[in-house]
């Protein structure tokens, strides 16, 4: 027979020694440093949102800039609220909540095709012929969402063509993104279709509807079993899932107020990143919100500019929203692209494809802000200090998040595949 489990504190409230009992002892010498010694409870991140830089940022015009030099740029730096770091003067509101913001300045990766750069940020692999890598979104909400929950574990917001075909890969369809606003326009474009009942409906009708379906679906189950029926089931019940008031609500960008509307920018990026909070405040594990446009081999200054100003107002934002609503701790926000841009401008005012050296920024979730890690050269073109990869980027997210990054599952080709590269390291700098 098992014997019972003893508590801590009862072992030290109930023993004693000499007649004086342990918990008492505890303040004094030895035994109270052991108690201060003791594990503490550490705040794990339960959501990620990802900016997602469609097309490759300049980041040297953004976080890394070099003033002066022949690679620079007519871009000024400003002060930010930590001594010491410069950013872009198109970023003041950021440059404002700096201590919130972990720059890395070190990236690296040798992939500069937008299409294998995209593969490899979004599943922290290269493409591998038939593997069937999951997203990061898939493998992290595989790992710490709820498979019942009103709303899909993971949702994409206005997507990219990549993020259109990387799904949940070997991890079954059961994981794959809800793509909201695949082709939108405008933020009235961010919808998810066909979620209300048809108006000619009424409530009896639409429960009918329902009860023959679950008939039918009884039905099927009892002649064929199988991954695609389940998998048929699965997108059923999340299906109807979302088709509750709750659910829906969940898109209801109305509701908000016309300020925090404006704060966020009334673009579809900055209302995307609205939606977004919204989602994670309703325990979405994984949001990824696109702004496109990053593909700047023309006037990359001037479009530069532009996107700055809008990432500028809906990041800031996101960052006020999500800290003043206790959300910022257990949310994990990484702005990104898929590569920088080349130091050298070209000979039409922009820059092309460069993997070489570039950053990222991350932001809540256990990250310890107000810094800039690595350094590259005077001229931007060299990592100087701390080179560090993707693989090393989405071990460090796991973490975070309280996942084991070297846990295996089992792939469409008959071998397991660890959530980030085994030879990954974690980036202890950042927490």
């Amino acid at each position: 027979m098992r014997a019972p489990r003893i508590d801590r504190r009862d072992w030290l409230r109930t023993m004693s020694v000499g007649g004086v009992s342990l918990a008492a002892a505890a303040s004094a010498s030895w035994l109270g440093q052991l108690a201060q010694g003791a594990p503490q409870e550490t705040t794990l991140a339960k959501h990620v949102i990802v900016l997602w830089m469609n097309g490759g940022p300049s980041t040297m015009d953004l976080w890394d800039l070099k003033p002066g030099k022949p690679t620079g740029g007519p871009f000024r730096t400003i002060e930010t609220a930590v001594p010491g770091i410069q950013i872009s003067e198109h970023l003041p509101k950021l440059a404002a909540r700096m201590k919130d913001l972990a720059i890395v300045r070190s990236m690296t990766s040798k992939e500069g095709d937008h299409e294998r750069a995209s593969f490899f940020l979004r599943t922290g692999y290269a493409p591998q012929g038939a593997i069937q890598f999951p997203a990061l979104g898939s493998l992290i909400s595989h790992e710490i969402g709820d498979a019942e929950g009103a709303l899909p574990r993971f949702i994409s917001v206005a997507p990219t063509r990549v993020m259109r075909t990387v799904g949940g890969g070997f991890l079954g369809s059961s994981t794959a993104p809800l793509l909201v606003g695949e082709r939108a326009i405008v933020p009235a474009d961010l919808q998810v279709a066909d979620l209300a009942p048809h108006p000619s409906l009424d409530d009896a009708s639409q429960q009918t509807r329902l009860a023959m379906l679950a008939d039918l679906e009884r039905s099927l189950a009892a002649r064929r079993t199988g991954e695609v029926l389940g998998g048929i089931e699965a997108a059923t019940a999340g299906a109807l899932r979302m088709m509750q008031p709750a659910a829906r609500r969940a898109f209801a960008l109305e509701e908000e107020s016309a300020a925090t509307r404006a704060a966020y920018g009334t673009t579809l990026f900055g209302q995307g990143c609205l939606l977004a909070r919204r989602l994670v405040e309703r325990g979405v594990s994984f949001v990824e919100v696109t702004l496109d446009g990053w593909d700047t081999h023309r006037d990359n200054f001037q479009q530069v500019a532009q996107l700055s100003s809008n990432v500028d107002n809906a990041f800031a934002a996101l960052l006020n929203d999500l800290a003043d609503r206790g959300l910022l701790e257990s949310t994990l926000v990484v702005w990104q692209g898929e590569f920088g841009r080349t130091p050298k401008i070209n000979e039409n005012s922009g820059r092309d494809h460069w993997p070489k050296s570039w950053s990222t920024v991350l932001a809540g979730g256990g990250i310890r802000g107000g810094q800039a890690l690595g350094k590259t050269s005077a001229d931007g073109m060299e990592i100087t200090d701390a080179p560090l990869g993707v693989p090393d980027l989405i071990h460090t997210i796991c973490h975070t998040l309280g996942i084991d990054p070297r846990k295996q599952n089992a792939s469409n080709v008959g071998r397991p595949i660890r959530i980030a590269d085994p030879e990954a390291r974690l980036i202890k700098e950042l927490l």
